[in-house]
């Protein structure tokens, strides 16, 4: 490579091209292949790796506890679940049709997994996502009301494509996180999906916002597009053996 093809590389930052150029001028040579084909070659390894790039900056935006994927699932340990339906899911026509997925059952049931493997496969489409805890989300929009920075949280998350809230129903909401829940689930309304993991069933909803107007047209917005999967099967963390 010469100096002046190595820093045109280097200024354009295309640094996978700069990387491999060598290995691959070899193998052309010895391949005899053409101009063409030798471009080509250097240019779909430059776009593998943006695309790889992308995808693991979308990931660490994320937030996701694990990366799980449907791949992994354990479907065969968890009969309480359809690998139809999730499969289903997976081909992201939800995302288009801003429908959202409530996950409901007990704990340990596979709730958060499938919720995470959903979203895995989302990114991997090229969709902004975020996975958060409920106890987080409602910490942090706790915290907004100090900084009056609440109108900028909500904004931000609702821009998302997809928005995971993750074990909601642990934690009885004060008046003023329930308002902003309310106006987020509000915002994202027919305009992008949120998928929630709860232990509550809905008719339990109102003790959790303490306000059962409220909670009452907060499940007529989150239902109204709506695919409810209730998990009732066996735990599949195990206890550990001493």
């Amino acid at each position: 490579m010469t100096e002046e093809l190595d820093q045109l590389l280097h200024s354009l930052k295309l640094r996978r091209m700069r990387d491999i150029y060598e290995e691959q001028l070899r193998a052309a040579e010895k391949q005899d292949v053409t101009y063409s084909e030798f471009l080509t070659r250097l240019l779909r390894a430059q776009w593998h790796h943006r695309q790889e790039t992308a995808l693991e900056y979308r990931i660490r935006r994320a937030d996701l506890p694990e990366r799980w994927s449907l791949e992994t699932f354990p479907f065969d340990r968890q009969p309480g679940v359809s690998r139809k339906l999730i499969r289903g899911f997976a081909e992201l026509d939800f995302i288009a049709k801003a429908e959202n997925i409530v996950f409901i059952g007990p704990t340990a049931v596979g709730k958060s997994g499938l919720a995470t493997s959903l979203v895995m496969k989302a990114l991997e489409n090229g969709y902004r996502c975020r996975f958060i805890c409920a106890q987080d989300l409602f910490d942090e929009m706790y915290a907004s009301l100090a900084d009056r920075s609440s109108r900028q949280l909500v904004k931000r998350l609702a821009r998302l494509d997809v928005l995971v809230v993750d074990e909601l129903g642990y934690t009885n909401l004060k008046a003023e996180q329930a308002n902003i829940f309310f106006k987020l689930m509000e915002e994202r309304y027919r305009r992008h999906p949120t998928i929630i993991t709860s232990n509550l069933d809905y008719e339990e909803w109102p003790n959790l916002l303490g306000n059962r107007p409220m909670a009452e047209a907060l499940l007529s917005r989150l239902r109204h597009y709506c695919h409810t999967v209730r998990i009732q099967g066996p735990p599949l963390r195990e206890p550990q053996q001493d």
